[in-house]
């Protein structure tokens, strides 16, 4: 769904991944809550026109790590999305290069 959102450029749907209390950790820099993941994504995910292709997955403990493309205005290459999700939504998203 997140990434669905990403490549839409819908911001609301992108948000609605994500649970109340979400945490993103972007090579370090955590972003806590929908406020700051919502800051986040208008200055360097949607808001530099992200295209993510998901090149794997495989199991990681309790959730999935997706190997990554990404394109756009910002970070372009590769990378992965460790996630971690509860009732649906994403809890903890750790990105990496």
């Amino acid at each position: 769904r997140m990434i669905e959102a990403t490549n839409a450029e819908d911001n609301e749907a992108f948000l609605a991944a994500f649970a109340e209390d979400a945490v993103v950790d972007d090579f370090g820099r955590r972003f806590e809550g929908k406020a700051e993941i919502a800051a986040w994504n208008a200055r360097e995910n949607i808001g530099t026109h992200n295209r993510i292709e998901v090149t794997g997955a495989r199991p990681d403990g309790d959730g999935v790590l997706l190997t990554i493309r990404v394109r756009g205005d910002g970070y372009n290459g590769d990378g992965t999305f460790a996630i971690r999700s509860r009732d649906d939504t994403i809890h903890r998203m750790v990105i990496r290069g």
